[in-house]
């Protein structure tokens, strides 16, 4: 399954934090990419944060994934969490075919 994680960070870091935790946050989401888990990746252009498409077999399981992150186990990062899939209507283009 597809869920989409969309990031808001919550708490700002000091610039002593973002050295701290943003050496550990990024090989961690790297090594979900490189796993398959996160596909694809964007920074949100609305406010502090990240989206990362994920696959997964459950929300849940995106959910654990996510929690483990340096930013989110700090507390400065929190996740929502959203299935996705096709959209089924389009479906609907191929009757009568």
């Amino acid at each position: 399954m597809k869920v989409l994680a969309i990031g808001t960070i919550v708490k700002p870091l000091s610039p002593e934090q973002r050295q701290q935790v943003m050496s550990k946050e990024v090989p961690d989401t790297l090594q979900l990419y490189l796993d398959g888990r996160i596909e694809q990746h964007w920074f949100r252009s609305d406010k502090p944060g990240v989206v990362f498409l994920m696959s997964a077999e459950s929300v849940e399981q995106a959910k654990a994934a996510v929690d483990a992150l340096p930013l989110v186990t700090g507390g400065f990062a929190q996740y929502e969490f959203m299935p996705v899939g096709p959209l089924a209507p389009l479906g609907l283009l191929l009757q009568g075919r």
